[in-house]
């Protein structure tokens, strides 16, 4: 039995943005400099070497916002940006060599979770709450994979969860769960100006 393919359902940026691909381009450099803006809010925790950051959040607001494959465009993106130098990484931090470090696991892992936030809200995922919850959380899922994977070069295995994942799991249930307020008031705002 063939099951019918998923049904991808316009995400804000459709909403907002005139169709066409200087637009998306736009919306890509745009949101990569969003998620350096998130990045440079930090906070370093005594007992691990990756600093809680901003940018997770900046991450999966550019994938539900541009969906799937602008949004890891827009990662992408990023991604170069801070290896060829700019200031883009958390703190500041610029170069390749941080792809490399303790955090370049998490790093990486960011065009895959704004991909699958973004597949998530051309789902429909952004429209309710509790949906729009669980789409933030499973946006984060390819970050913390790839991110315990590059950190288990520097951490002792032991140790690792403690480095890598608990302490940022507070962090994360709080922005989901303002996520999941913000995403659906934007639809039902642009239902409001859709109808004047």
């Amino acid at each position: 039995m063939k099951t019918a393919p998923a049904v991808r359902v316009p995400v804000l940026a459709d909403a907002l943005l005139p169709s066409g691909t200087l637009s998306d381009a736009l919306a890509v450099v745009v949101a990569s400099l969003f998620v350096a803006v998130c990045a440079q809010a930090e906070v370093h925790l005594p007992f691990t070497p990756v600093p809680v950051s901003g940018g997770t959040l900046g991450v999966l607001y550019a994938g539900v916002l541009l969906g799937s494959r602008r949004g890891a465009a827009a990662l992408a993106l990023y991604l170069l940006e801070g290896a060829l130098g700019a200031p883009v990484f958390s703190g500041g931090a610029a170069g390749a060599v941080h792809l490399m470090g303790p955090t370049g696991g998490y790093l990486l892992g960011f065009p895959a979770g704004a991909w699958l936030a973004g597949l998530l809200a051309e789902r429909g995922w952004d429209r309710t709450p509790v949906k729009a919850f669980a789409a933030m959380l499973l946006g984060g899922a390819p970050i913390f994979s790839l991110g315990l994977i590059g950190l288990a070069r520097f951490v002792p295995g032991r140790a690792l969860l403690g480095a890598g994942l608990w302490p940022f799991l507070p962090g994360d249930l709080l922005k989901a769960a303002l996520s999941a307020g913000l995403l659906p008031f934007g639809w039902r705002l642009m239902g409001r100006r859709a109808s004047r």
